[in-house]
């Protein structure tokens, strides 16, 4: 894996596979698609609501703004295709301690069970890694045993830490030192 940051200051991680980089606006229409494919029991605040929202003008917008996917959450970029397939980066939910992040992913189901969660995985953790993080979080449905798989697959492990919601599952907390 290489790394690097462009002259704007975005990181960019490079994989045999993959490229991780800054999302593109025209590129609205593939977190559009990853929001429509969410499991029924994600939290209604992250799938598509009954207006149809968010939409992929909405979602362009915030690319545009750097609001919505500018805390890290890198496009994930097939090399040989050149087509984005999802997204893994690290975010600030303020659900663990002050500095320590967490990893997030989430990928197109067309290209699930190829390792491309693992790989974009590992290499935001070494990029993690080589920027001074000594931990990092990652949270996850109990009911999501291929994300599970990833996260142990890259070292994370489940701690005692469990949030429990009747309607939607339990949010296990995964944690990795780095």
């Amino acid at each position: 894996m290489t790394d690097g940051v462009t002259p704007d200051s975005e990181v960019v991680l490079e994989t045999s596979r993959l490229l991780l980089r800054p999302w593109r606006v025209a590129e609205a229409d593939v977190q559009r698609e990853l929001w429509t494919e969410r499991d029924p029991r994600v939290p209604p605040h992250r799938r598509i609501d009954a207006d149809g929202r968010p939409t992929v003008a909405e979602l362009a917008e915030s690319i545009r703004a750097h609001r919505l996917w500018s805390t890290g959450l890198l496009a994930v970029e097939r090399k040989a295709s050149h087509d984005v397939i999802g997204y893994c980066g690290l975010v600030d939910t303020g659900r663990g301690p002050a500095g320590e992040p967490e990893l997030a992913f989430e990928l197109l189901r067309r290209v699930w069970c190829q390792g491309y969660a693992t790989e974009a995985s590992l290499a935001v953790l070494e990029w993690a890694r080589s920027s001074g993080h000594e931990r990092l979080w990652a949270t996850v449905w109990d009911w999501n045993t291929a994300s599970r798989r990833v996260l142990a697959k890259v070292g994370f492990t489940e701690t005692e830490r469990k949030e429990v919601d009747p309607e939607r599952g339990t949010t296990l907390f995964t944690v990795i030192r780095l």
